[in-house]
């Protein structure tokens, strides 16, 4: 075969879909086995900067889903689509060796015509990327069609020879004029808790990127920012606040949080098992402690002080289904927070249910919270009044009158006819109509938890996390004020905004 007619061949070769490749190679004579070897292995690192890593490697770098996020981010920017990312995710989860060392490699191998900056909360840690990646070129350079600027190789900035491309490295704080690039990575902007603490730090660090980063990006460029979240003022936090709708949010707690996770991982269930399972970052957590957990781990940080909850009062009062099992329960209700209301939080139904014993304490049961819509709402809210033998529906009727009372009877009659209700009688429906301000509402509550009255029955974390950062002056979530009307109208039921009666159906008999 002529030259010229086999590189026709291995470069249709190329186009093919990976079956037919498969079958061309087990019909090859040795010798054209050989170069679709070399061929396959340049389409794998083409694929991914995990795939990439994987041949360079020989299958020795670390991968996971969570990790081929991050991938996909950079293939997005090397296909020619303008990206803004924010991904925030735990410390020692291999975000910074992907990140800022196996991409940005790929990414020049892609697109060697264009600059690459990266970015670390000081010049020595980016200029370690640096010298990662320069290392990486000398070493591979020749399976990455990728050389070095004679002259241009050190650490901290170097070109790539026959183009333009290469890559600088700074510490956030310092200078780039002059240096522009068509991609900035800028990973774990924030050295620690200390500086994250500091207002004057957090204002320098955000001039900085408002001032020297985002104007050094050429026209049609990318950033992708990855951190872990210290602070919610920290630059993750500012960037969602001021300009979070024109940026990609990709948030990796330790444990998924919600049904919507990146991953679509259950709740609960960890980012990556393989190296932290859930008993080691039960260890972490007992470790660093609960304020450094929801920040560093969940991504969830929380005010430094004047929190109406305080972590203690949860962790320290918290009890198990085993446990509330020998308690003589007088009571359990079901509260609803619907949507759309006084609340711009998160934009959920607060569905929470709550019992009282006859010693006065208070159990949180189950949080059913979610993004749903009326019809769904008012059967969950039903299904779980019905699960547990709750002898009242609690709902705020501020911002829905009627309506939020007809759902509920309009779902519970939908399960009737179903034959989903068990033979129970409807709980009564309680309306609140909340006369006092949020604060106003929930101090009392929060003065039991103090006491020790209020036990969680498990954790439930989404709606736990509201509690400990929620300060006066901040709308409130949906789980948070669904949890304090169902215990206030365990407490104090005249003052949950509606007048209880005693009920003439006998509802109560038999209750634990």
């Amino acid at each position: 075969m002529a030259r010229a007619d086999e590189a026709a061949v291995l470069q249709l070769y190329r186009s093919l879909p990976a079956q037919r490749r498969r079958e061309i190679a087990a019909a090859s004579t040795p010798e054209l086995r050989a170069r679709l070897v070399r061929i396959e292995r340049e389409l794998a690192m083409d694929r991914s900067p995990g795939a990439m890593a994987s041949v360079l490697t020989d299958g020795r770098e670390m991968q996971a889903p969570h990790l081929g996020l991050i991938d996909a981010a950079f293939e997005q920017v090397a296909a020619g689509k303008p990206t803004r990312l924010l991904l925030t995710m735990p410390p020692r989860h291999g975000k910074s060796r992907r990140a800022a060392r196996w991409a940005p490699l790929w990414y020049l191998r892609r697109r060697p015509e264009h600059r690459v900056m990266i970015a670390s909360y000081s010049s020595d840690l980016a200029d370690d990327h640096g010298r990662w990646i320069r290392d990486a070129i000398l070493t591979y350079g020749p399976q990455l069609g990728v050389s070095l600027r004679p002259g241009s190789s050190a650490a901290n900035r170097f070109d790539l020879a026959g183009t333009e491309g290469g890559a600088v490295m700074a510490g956030v704080g310092g200078g780039l004029t002059g240096k522009g690039a068509h991609l900035a990575v800028v990973d774990d902007p924030i050295k620690d808790a200390q500086e994250a603490s500091s207002p004057t730090m957090r204002k320098r660090l955000w001039e900085w990127w408002q001032a020297v980063l985002l104007t050094r990006i050429e026209p049609g460029g990318s950033v992708i920012l990855i951190q872990t979240r210290w602070d919610e003022d920290d630059l993750a936090g500012r960037v969602l606040a001021d300009e979070g709708d024109r940026w990609t949010v990709i948030d990796l707690p330790a444990l998924a949080l919600s049904e919507d996770d990146a991953l679509s991982r259950a709740i609960g269930a960890p980012l990556w098992p393989e190296r932290y399972d859930a008993d080691a970052l039960a260890e972490i957590r007992r470790s660093v402690g609960e304020r450094v957990w929801w920040a560093l781990y969940m991504q969830q940080p929380r005010p430094q002080d004047g929190g109406v909850w305080q972590w203690p009062w949860i962790t320290e009062n918290r009890t198990s289904a085993a446990q509330l099992r020998g308690i003589d329960l007088a009571r359990i209700v079901v509260a609803v927070d619907p949507a759309g209301g006084e609340s711009a939080v998160g934009d959920e139904t607060g569905i929470v249910a709550a019992a009282s014993d006859r010693d006065g304490h208070l159990y949180v049961l189950d949080d059913r919270s979610g993004n749903r819509g009326a019809d769904a709402w008012g059967r969950e809210a039903c299904l779980l009044a019905i699960e547990l033998r709750a002898d009242a529906i609690v709902v705020e009727s501020n911002f829905g009158g009627d309506m939020s009372t007809q759902i509920l009877h309009q779902a519970w009659q939908g399960l009737q006819r179903e034959q989903r209700t068990e033979g129970m009688l409807m709980p009564a429906v309680l309306p609140v109509t909340a006369k006092q301000g949020k604060r106003l509402r929930a101090e009392p509550i929060a003065q039991l938890y103090e006491q020790g009255r209020v036990h969680h029955v498990g954790e439930w974390p989404v709606l736990e996390q509201q509690m400990v950062t929620w300060v006066a002056g901040m709308d409130s979530p949906d789980r948070m004020d669904a949890a304090v009307h169902a215990l206030t109208q365990l407490a104090a039921p005249n003052e949950a905004g509606s007048t209880l009666t005693p009920y003439g159906d006998n509802r109560l008999s038999g209750r634990r």
